[in-house]
């Protein structure tokens, strides 16, 4: 899917990127490893950030924002298990790199971005790598995408106190929302599932540090 000419430029750090962050870090699910290896991050980031593109560590991408730190994006991927025939909801595009690693898991994706410029990057860097299965509007991604739910998978790149009703409220029987929860000062990376009968279960997985949902 992505263009062949990005899959060999930085290929190297690409690849110590998943073997040393990923790999040696309880990252074991193959198709996510996969992914991480192809998409190159490289594109996401300003130019003059390109060597620090595969390091370990969130960097500013405009407007109080950031692209998350790889072993964040390859962890909140893992949990959510997205499958081939998933349509996900995506809180927070951002730059579109989680947007680009989910393209590679799931059938389509649905993301939803606040500011303006950062969506109009997002589908520029999508473009430029082939990618075609994201759909993205700017919005309030607190209020979710009504008119294309239920979604089997919903990620959130963004923390919140509280988890948006509108995102349980669209998440399908037997799916899985994975979000960061808290203040500001301390929050915690937490699995939301669903069950036939429409009963959520929490499950904390690790602490985290996100930007605010806005």
């Amino acid at each position: 899917m992505i263009a062949q000419k990005f899959l060999k430029e930085w290929e190297r750090p690409r690849k110590r990127m998943v073997e040393e962050q990923l790999k040696a870090r309880d990252i074991s699910s193959v198709k996510v490893l996969t992914a991480m290896g192809q998409v190159p991050r490289h594109i996401f980031v300003d130019d003059t950030l390109a060597a620090r593109a595969y390091s370990d560590g969130p960097l500013p991408i405009g407007f109080g924002q950031t692209i998350s730190q790889p072993f964040m994006v390859a962890l909140m991927t893992q949990v959510l298990d997205p499958e081939p025939g998933d349509r996900v909801l995506e809180i927070g595009s951002g730059c579109g790199y989680q947007s680009a690693v989910l393209a590679l898991l799931a059938k389509e994706v649905y993301a939803i971005e606040r500011l303006a410029p950062l969506r109009e990057k997002s589908l520029e860097n999508l473009a430029k790598i082939n990618i075609s299965n994201v759909f993205l509007r700017l919005g309030d991604g607190r209020l979710g995408w009504p008119e294309k739910a239920p979604f089997r998978r919903i990620l959130v790149a963004a923390y919140t106190e509280r988890i948006p009703p509108a995102l349980t409220d669209q998440l399908a029987p037997q799916g899985r929302l994975v979000i960061p929860v808290g203040p500001d000062s301390s929050q915690e990376l937490v699995l939301v599932t669903k069950d036939v009968q429409g009963q959520l279960r929490r499950q904390c997985i690790s602490g985290c540090r996100f930007v605010p949902l806005v």
